[in-house]
């Protein structure tokens, strides 16, 4: 698994220099909760600026109930309200389903530990007919660095099973690698900042590489 962080990092390298870039900046806030001795409340929210956008493009706030089905799985289900602009003007209303499933610390490599997630959504866009289903396995790395500090890396390629008039590209639609730093702030709350690199698969043009600075805070209660 290892193997395979680091074979799609070199993928997304060696076809970043053939790609249409971009820079953005992605900032965020995330919140877990316990309901009870099973249940979890996950609310997140981000927003996302690029210069090729002229500024804000999109915010996604994601509202997810969970069932804790052991120590390590957890199944999850919600919904998604992603609003697009262009240079921080409203343009269009994306609205998703979402179910997936969580293995938290589901193996030890070294002295890191890896988790994982496979997540379905279905998407729905305002004056735009279809519904687009995909699929988002992912991949995350966390080795720690010096006590609570730790190094993550993760990967994760978007999959769409059909296309629409805003879902284009069938099969894989792109690659998110990710490599931060977390840091705890408090015995609930961490900071994570890093750098991602984003490669969209495009037919019959240039394909995209997104290079974003990203920073998150993470409560969990």
């Amino acid at each position: 698994m290892a193997l395979s962080l680091a074979a799609i990092g070199t993928l997304g390298a060696s076809t970043a220099a053939r790609a249409s870039t971009d820079a953005q900046l992605w900032a965020g806030v995330s919140a877990t909760v316990k309901l009870s001795a099973k249940w979890r409340l996950s609310q997140d929210a981000f927003v996302r600026f690029s210069d090729n956008r002229n500024g804000l493009y999109e915010f996604e706030s994601n509202t997810l109930v969970g069932f804790r089905l052991s120590k390590v799985t957890t199944l999850w289900a919600g919904y998604t309200h992603d609003p697009q602009y262009a240079a921080g003007h409203f343009t269009t209303m994306e609205r998703r389903a979402r179910e997936q499933v969580t293995f938290d610390n589901f193996a030890a490599l070294g002295p890191g530990k890896l988790s994982g997630r496979i997540r379905f959504e279905e998407r729905w866009r305002e004056g735009v007919g279809g519904t687009g289903w995909r699929i988002r396995p992912y991949l995350k790395y966390s080795l720690p660095l010096r006590g609570k500090v730790a190094l993550n890396l993760s990967t994760e390629p978007f999959f769409d099973l059909n296309t629409t008039g805003f879902q284009r590209t069938p099969g894989l639609d792109r690659v998110r690698n990710l490599a931060t730093v977390s840091v705890p702030l408090s015995k609930r709350l961490t900071g994570e900042a890093g750098y991602m690199n984003q490669h969209g698969f495009v037919r019959g043009a240039p394909d995209t590489s997104d290079n974003i600075a990203y920073f998150a805070l993470n409560f969990s209660g």
